[in-house]
């Protein structure tokens, strides 16, 4: 286990206590910790960004191999902790980073997640037209699950199709509570996203499609779809592609949005 018994005693030292409302649960196990970091190796000249850093399981090796880290941190204990060591720190929500501005050159985020921010930041980073070559995220395991979900399987939507159409997702290492220190109820899963190569010209177009699409699930996708063009152009472009009239959402691949939204254009 990674230093269980120093986290505790820093946690005392700092007079704090993991919050439940920002997610704080510090990952302990080393090999997990070794796989994440190590991910990162195939990304030696990129500048890495650390989302909720805590007491530094992932951001001591970040730093052992000298790269350029800036941290991103909600907890303002943490923030002044790091700033004392040195290290750049942005005391912000991840979620309202205006990322765009941030994100000037090549670059990786990594990040044990808080798992309210897991879903959204995948959806908000997929989206975005920038320098953010692959991220390093730790997920609730049924959430990972649902990023790599394929079409028509139950747990099939929104996000899976946009992480997969942005970037090719690799299975990294599960991690169990006992990983963890205050140990989740839940299991949790590493994931590595490579930024793909995409022709989606406007990604917010194709997210609003995506979105429209997975609005109502019991809906006919052809209904849903009514919600930004006229039914009769929904019909066309359904005989054009030779989709279903009883399609719904979960029945389309990644692919099959990337060719619905070049019609929709």
């Amino acid at each position: 286990m990674y230093k269980l018994v120093e986290l505790k005693k820093k946690l005392e030292e700092l007079k704090i206590y993991p919050k439940k409302n920002l997610g704080q649960n510090f990952l302990i196990h080393q090999l997990p910790i070794d796989r994440a970091v190590g991910i990162l190796d195939a990304y030696p000249t990129h500048k890495v960004y650390e989302i909720g850093p805590g007491l530094g399981a992932l951001t001591e090796p970040i730093i052992e191999k000298k790269r350029d880290l800036s941290l991103i941190e909600l907890d303002s204990t943490f923030v002044a902790y790091w700033k004392e060591k040195g290290v750049d720190v942005i005391f912000k929500d991840a979620l309202k980073v205006d990322w765009s501005t941030l994100l000037q050159k090549p670059s990786v985020i990594i990040s044990n997640l808080p798992y309210q921010i897991s879903a959204s930041l995948v959806i908000d980073m997929s989206v975005l037209a920038s320098n953010l070559d692959a991220m390093v995220l730790m997920f609730q395991k049924e959430v990972a699950e649902r990023i790599q979900s394929k079409e028509k399987g139950e747990n099939y939507g929104l996000i899976s199709v946009l992480a997969q159409v942005f970037w090719d997702v690799e299975f990294v290492i599960d991690a169990g509570p006992k990983d963890f220190y205050p140990p989740p109820k839940i299991a949790s899963r590493i994931l590595h996203f490579k930024k793909k190569q995409t022709d989606v010209a406007d990604p917010n177009k194709f997210l609003k499609l995506v979105k429209a699409a997975f609005a109502q699930r019991r809906k006919l996708l052809k209904k849903n779809l009514t919600a930004l063009l006229p039914a009769d152009e929904v019909l066309n472009i359904f005989n054009d592609m030779n989709i279903s009239l009883n399609a719904r959402a979960e029945d389309l691949s990644p692919d099959d949005y990337l060719q619905l939204y070049k019609r929709l254009k």
